[in-house]
């Protein structure tokens, strides 16, 4: 029941954090609907208002630390709490995705190419968004299966 409780969590922050990146669209001058810039015009253009960049690596640490509060809530050892944190960053990565699609219809496609984290920067951040789909996915099956090994018999 915990780790339902985590993935609902986890998914309404998903949802909300693509809101964050509407909002964040709107203020960059992207129209609203399924059409993007490519990701490093993107980062161009958040590096064109100097706070925004500063701004925006504070909200992702924000993310991982409250993904890492809930998960410490959910596990009673590390071993779960480790699990838990990575079925939560799995589930929100999932969910955000999921949430730009039915809000904006975007992204057209998993081969589409996207911007993932700012922190640390680093080219290596643009990936065609199957990449942390699968990489979510791996999180979530490794992430249960550590949380539930690690319950108290």
């Amino acid at each position: 029941r915990r780790l339902v409780a985590l993935a609902v969590f986890a998914a309404a922050m998903g949802w909300r954090e693509a809101v964050v990146v509407v909002y964040i669209r709107a203020l960059r001058g992207v129209a609203h609907g399924p059409g993007a810039p490519a990701p490093d015009e993107m980062a161009r253009r958040l590096a064109s208002l100097p706070w925004l960049v500063g701004t925006e690596q504070g909200r992702e640490a924000a993310t991982i630390v409250m993904l890492a509060a809930v998960a410490w809530l959910a596990g009673s050892r590390f071993r779960a709490r480790f699990g838990a944190f990575l079925v939560a960053f799995g589930t929100w990565d999932i969910a955000y995705y999921l949430a730009l699609y039915a809000l904006l219809r975007w992204p057209p496609s998993l081969a589409t190419s996207d911007l993932l984290f700012l922190i640390p920067p680093g080219p290596w951040w643009i990936q065609p968004v199957w990449v942390p789909v699968a990489i979510s996915c791996a999180m979530i099956a490794g992430g249960a299966r550590l949380f539930t090994r690690s319950a108290p018999r």
